[in-house]
């Protein structure tokens, strides 16, 4: 396993890349995250088109900063955190955040009562990590749906590793109180 100062380092590397017009150096950045980006964005704002606005905006932010790069911290780490705050920027400017339906593609194998089954779930789920404190919203999205590990999600959000998990435990006690009175519509005809 490489250890974090590799990573940095080879992330300095292809930054370097990027800032001196390497356009493959450029593609597979994009390629590698972009998609992250993009999912941890529409996460957190619940609309697609937004998400992508955002995370075009937090590569083009990279771009400019490439010839001023510091290794200091990994790529995905800087991503996440402007992403995150361009997010917050965008929540703060609407103040009301529709709760977005999430696209599912269907599983072939699955009947029509199954999908819709598991859309009505994923929508109950994504309206109550909606429902939570913003902090808290953040820090499940970054954990669970992106996938970071504690180090990673507390340096998105500038916070200690205890911070974040204190975030996790009260955002992961709110879900389950939350879940636990739609537990009939969650189960729907499965109990």
């Amino acid at each position: 396993m490489p250890s974090p100062t590799s990573d940095v380092q080879a992330d300095a590397a292809i930054i370097r890349r990027v800032a001196e017009g390497d356009a493959r150096a450029c593609r597979q950045l994009v390629d590698e995250l972009l998609p992250a980006i993009v999912g941890f964005s529409y996460r957190m704002l619940g609309d697609g088109g937004a998400a992508e606005d955002v995370a075009q905006e937090a590569f083009l932010r990279l771009w400019c900063q490439a010839p001023k790069w510091r290794a200091a911290a990994r790529v995905t780490t800087w991503l996440y955190r402007v992403a995150h705050n361009l997010c917050i920027d965008r929540i703060r400017a609407r103040r009301d955040v529709p709760v977005a339906d999430v696209p599912e593609v269907a599983d072939p194998a699955d009947g029509p009562l199954i999908h819709r089954h598991r859309r009505e779930v994923s929508e109950l789920v994504d309206a109550a990590i909606a429902g939570l404190p913003e902090r808290q919203r953040v820090a499940i999205t970054l954990v669970h749906y992106q996938e970071l590990g504690n180090l990673g999600a507390a340096a998105v959000m500038e916070i200690s590793v205890e911070a974040l998990e204190s975030l996790l435990a009260r955002g992961r006690r709110a879900l389950r109180n939350t879940l636990s009175k739609q537990r009939r519509d969650l189960l729907g005809d499965l109990k």
